[in-house]
């Protein structure tokens, strides 16, 4: 069984994809067949269906993959707007029978999987009048614990605690909580740390300093 975690954060430009390629090279690194996974990605670069510049090809350039981008990805789109709204701008629907579907080739390869959602985690990727399916719903149907990613700065508290508290009112398993753009002498980064852990009962199992090349490797946080 493929070991495997997903990454949410508590909402766009927290650095997910930052986060994620610094796992994912941690773990390849210590000789851990690492690889990675993103449903769907908005905001791309692209060339004759070919993913020229995206999220999925930092992680792979970054952690050194033996996948191609399009590997890894399910949907893309060029405008950077919510799923929901690209599928619906280029008349697509998102097919999660597809995600699925992918989800489980990629899982063959790989001893280890790390799962990128897009914006946070009450991302739609469905809207209409038959159907609503969030990223949530995704990561409950996969059967997938998450760690969510935040900025260390302002603010941090409040989105941090809504997410941890959506994510647990959906049944969905809290592995751990991320601090991006740390400061280790800011009194306000080492507060709001603090803060989380006390309100949430859940550890910060990282901080990354801002352009940080590296990561403490996360140690049992990847779920069969």
């Amino acid at each position: 069984m493929t070991k495997k975690i997903f990454i949410t954060g508590t909402g766009t430009d927290v650095g997910k994809t930052y986060i994620s390629a610094l796992i994912v090279k941690k773990m390849r690194e210590a000789g851990y067949n690492c690889g990675y996974f993103k449903p769907v990605i908005s905001g791309v670069t692209e060339m004759c269906n070919k993913l020229v510049d995206s999220d999925a090809n930092y992680v792979i350039q970054t952690a050194d993959i033996p996948s191609e981008p399009e590997e890894c990805v399910s949907y893309w789109w060029k405008e950077a707007v919510s799923p929901h709204l690209a599928a619906k701008r280029k008349n697509q629907e998102i097919d999660i029978n597809k995600i699925k579907y992918d989800f489980s080739i990629i899982s063959k390869k790989f001893d280890y999987l790390l799962i990128e959602g897009a914006g946070g985690i009450t991302c739609p990727l469905i809207i209409n009048k038959e159907e609503k399916y969030l990223l949530k719903d995704l990561i409950w149907e996969l059967g997938l614990s998450i760690i969510i990613v935040a900025d260390a700065g302002l603010g941090t508290i409040n989105s941090t605690l809504l997410t941890v508290d959506y994510a647990r009112t959906n049944g969905i398993e809290i592995e751990g909580i991320i601090l991006n753009n740390y400061e280790s002498d800011n009194f306000m980064h080492w507060d709001n740390l603090e803060q989380i852990e006390a309100l949430t009962g859940i550890n910060v199992v990282a901080t990354v300093s801002k352009n940080a090349g590296d990561i403490m490797l996360l140690e049992g946080l990847f779920k069969e």
